[in-house]
């Protein structure tokens, strides 16, 4: 399936108010960047300097994070990253860990929640309760944050009252399960962190959270870096945010001059404008005013073709879910060829619904070790990515590392060399040259140059 977008929630900035004044600016890199006044839309911030493409201008650590619920047992809780066999805590027996050394780092976020954890087993809280709850129990412990230095987590924007009644409702519901996990930590209010509001906190979390994501930009976790808040939302950006494990780097992804705001996407921008629209206005509470909404300039190419098909494709789509087991992998490569074949003549692979169903189709036969199929169904996807995620974009960049996996897999060697070379172009913008996924794709181009004929 097409991967999550690599920064996939709202920072909630418009209108918001901070103690820090405008023109005040990051130390963290080179002082890359700082706060502004964005017109009509509260604060943002914008590059102190002429900036050019793959520059890296913000890096940091969480001030709180957690790792995905869907995720547990998988990753390590410290630094994220996948191993098959992790280090369990001996109370909780959820948290899982690297090594001991990462253990000793984690144990301090880990400490209490752990008893919280413990507490409610067999049940696990959502992402947003334990993420909050380790939000409470650092603020109890006055530990200071990097990433609050412009930004402070009491500066965050809520949007509270432009949220929907059913949207209240539900965080209404998240505060009572937060208060049920705490209670064996925290009987009263009394011993929460002065002026804290929970639902407000809630809110906050709702729309300036990130979704971290691994170097495959599967996501992982969740976390929160008060400062990057202050960046608004573009559709067609100027910068990325990736991952190494927890820490989140800002890099621009085409030229900025001084004095040039700052963007990234909040959402996945597959979506036609009005789709992205409705998304953006019914989680972030604003309409986005991006050039690209203005023109919806890819809109026909992605809803291009027999409309009741992509109707019919989309609801395939969303009824296969997460496949996990071998079983549910074959019945989902079972409904994707069956619409693949349906719709060879009714919609272009450039269609969006028709370019997931491929997306899935490849990820049922890698899953299926069906890697001959695998390798169809994505070189199908290179041109219609190439559309959608034009210029320097991970996105891009990751799905032709994997398609150039399975070209290595059949021994399809300059093929393969190619694909990882336009990847490298891509990637050395947008990751960097020191990311491990960008090390990753390095040796599977030795790899690839070791099994090359010797002319």
């Amino acid at each position: 399936m097409v991967p999550a977008a690599t920064q996939a929630a709202s920072r909630g900035t418009r209108g918001g108010k901070g103690p820090v004044g405008p023109g005040a600016s990051l130390r963290s890199v080179q002082a890359a960047m700082e706060k502004f006044a964005s017109p009509g839309k509260g604060n943002g911030l914008r590059s102190s300097k002429a900036v050019k493409p793959g520059e890296l201008l913000y890096r940091a650590e969480p001030f709180a994070y957690t790792v995905s619920k869907k995720r547990l047992g998988g990753v390590c809780e410290r630094c994220l990253r996948r191993k098959d066999r992790l280090l369990r805590c001996s109370q909780c027996k959820v948290a899982r860990y690297c090594d001991v050394r990462c253990q000793k780092e984690a144990w301090q976020d880990h400490k209490r929640e752990c008893k919280c954890i413990k507490s409610i087993e067999p049940n696990f809280p959502p992402d947003s309760v334990r993420l909050v709850g380790r939000i409470i129990f650092k603020l109890l412990r006055q530990s200071t944050c990097p990433s609050e230095e412009l930004y402070s987590l009491f500066d965050l924007q809520s949007n509270f009252d432009k949220l929907s009644e059913e949207m209240k409702d539900g965080l209404g519901h998240l505060a009572r399960t937060l208060q049920l996990y705490l209670k064996v930590e925290i009987q009263e209010a009394s011993q929460l962190p002065p002026a804290l509001d929970i639902l407000q906190t809630f809110a906050k979390v709702t729309c300036n959270c990130f979704s971290i994501s691994n170097g495959e930009m599967q996501n992982v976790g969740v976390g929160l870096y008060p400062s990057m808040s202050l960046l608004n939302n573009s559709c067609d950006p100027n910068c990325v945010i990736v991952f190494e494990g927890p820490r989140l780097h800002l890099r621009s992804i085409r030229d900025i001059e001084m004095g040039e705001e700052l963007t990234i996407s909040y959402i996945e921008t597959m979506m036609p404008t009005p789709d992205r629209q409705q998304h953006l206005k019914r989680q972030y509470c604003f309409e986005c005013d991006c050039p690209m909404c203005h023109s919806q300039s890819k809109d026909a190419d992605m809803l291009a073709g027999d409309e009741q098909a992509w109707k019919e494709a989309k609801e395939a789509i969303n009824k296969m879910g997460a496949p996990k087991s071998q079983e549910e992998w074959e019945q989902a490569l079972v409904t994707c060829q069956t619409l693949l074949k349906k719709n060879a003549t009714r919609l272009p692979d450039a269609n969006i619904y028709q370019l997931k169903v491929l997306d899935f189709a490849m990820d049922a036969c890698i899953n299926l070790g069906l890697l001959e199929e695998a390798l169809l169904y994505g070189h199908r996807t290179l041109e219609p990515y190439r559309v959608y995620y034009s210029g320097f974009h991970p996105l891009r960049a990751v799905q032709m590392m994997r398609v150039a996996k399975l070209q290595c897999s059949h021994d399809l060697f300059p093929q393969a060399l190619e694909t990882l070379k336009e990847a490298y172009d891509i990637m050395k913008v947008t990751h960097g040259t020191e990311h491990s996924l960008v090390h990753d794709l390095m040796m599977l181009k030795e790899d690839c140059e070791a099994g090359l004929p010797l002319e």
